[in-house]
């Protein structure tokens, strides 16, 4: 796989971290959650492939031990806010003096500086000072945003993953590791650059939920079906338009134009007036095979045996019998693959990772009496 033989070494966190660390295990890496000992059981569950090692960071020794784990590392991919790390004296600075190789990875909300550098905050809190969410919603509606994928996982967990691969890539040329400051408001800012690069050819020119690309469109929405199902619809160009009009049985000639703007309200009624007289099904069969950019929308339990979604194998059920997305993009030579074995418990791997990175089974059993380190073997057979 394309990251085979990378050591990551991953601090327990929530959301963007574990989905960061959860692309680089996918893809080959070796990827060592440190979780925090006497903590139960992880709320991680985007922990597959990884390893987990349970320390006890409230302990000199176990500061200790995870630095021996770092320096020993390749990468280490951290979820705290700034300033947590250098407390414990793991900072980049320290780690980098003893492992110049080393790539530093801080995956925070709102980076290492800035007036709200040490302020607590979400997904919405994030994407609201990028500037997108004011641009998200319906006309007349307040802004609204559409879970927690924007800031924690394309600005964030996505962002701070590709900037791990190119600084891995850069290390080729230049020995040097380096710090990687990934912000999750300017990782979200950044994704949404088509939408602040195409104002200048007035795609956002009207009020948020009135433009082609943010419900406003009724070419570029979605309509409720008579069976309560739903289609989307993103009928732009001219000839996709045509195709759409010829599936709903509409005539072009006694609508008003598409890109009359105050004819939207009505053409929209008429869309859904449409839509409303056939099932998901048959509006399904109507358009596949068309170019009028007509879908069904799927939900969890349906999209696994789409047609098409079958064909790429996009899907795939683990160990335990849960469906996920097969990991993307797919890599012609080194393809992921992702392992389909249970997530770790917390500390299921402690012994056996200590032993790979060198430690004395006379050392580890110290540890483990001293609560130093905690190893749970057998909570995996539950």
């Amino acid at each position: 796989m394309a990251l085979a033989g990378v050591r990551v070494i991953e601090l327990a966190g929530l959301a963007p971290a574990p989905f960061c660390g959860m692309i680089l295990a996918d893809f080959g890496a070796k990827v060592i959650r440190v979780d925090r000992t006497k903590t139960g059981m992880s709320l991680d569950t985007q922990g597959r492939g990884k390893r987990s090692v349970a320390i006890n960071l409230k302990t000199p020794e176990g500061v200790t031990l995870l630095r021996k784990l770092c320096v020993q590392s390749d990468v280490v991919l951290e979820p705290y806010r700034k300033g947590v790390m250098e407390k414990l004296g793991l900072g980049p600075q320290e780690l980098l003096k003893e492992n110049p190789q080393l790539i530093y990875a801080r995956l925070t909300g709102y980076g290492q500086s800035g007036s709200y550098a040490t302020a607590a905050g979400h997904d919405i809190n994030y994407i609201a000072v990028s500037g997108l969410l004011s641009r998200l919603g319906r006309s007349g509606e307040k802004p609204y945003a559409p879970l927690n994928l924007i800031a924690d996982f394309a600005g964030g967990g996505l962002s701070c993953a590709l900037g791990i691969v190119l600084a891995l890539l850069e290390r080729t040329k230049s020995g040097k590791g380096q710090v990687i400051d990934a912000s999750m408001v300017e990782g979200a800012a950044y994704v949404g650059s088509f939408a602040w690069k195409s104002r200048s050819i007035g795609m956002w020119d009207r009020p948020r939920g009135q433009n082609m690309l943010d419900s406003g469109a009724p070419f570029y929405d979605t309509y409720e079906t008579a069976d309560g199902k739903y289609m989307a619809v993103g009928a732009i160009e001219p000839q996709f338009y045509t195709q759409l009009l010829k599936g709903l049985e509409l005539d072009a000639g006694a609508l008003p134009p598409q890109m009359s703007f105050t004819d939207w309200p009505e053409l929209r009624r008429i869309f859904i007036e449409s839509f409303a007289s056939k099932s998901q099904a048959e509006w399904s069969r109507i358009f596949d095979g068309t170019d009028a950019c007509v879908t069904p929308v799927l939900s969890f339990d349906e999209v696994s045996s789409h047609p098409h979604n079958q064909e790429r194998a996009s899907f795939m059920t683990d160990a335990s019998g849960e469906e996920s997305p097969r990991p993307a993009p797919v890599l012609s030579r080194t393809p992921a693959e992702p392992c389909l074995a249970s997530d770790p418990v917390i500390g299921e791997h402690t012994v056996d990772v200590l032993n790979e990175y060198g430690f004395k089974s006379a050392d580890i059993d110290q540890m483990l009496k001293a609560g130093v380190v905690e190893c749970n073997p057998a909570k995996a057979k539950l």
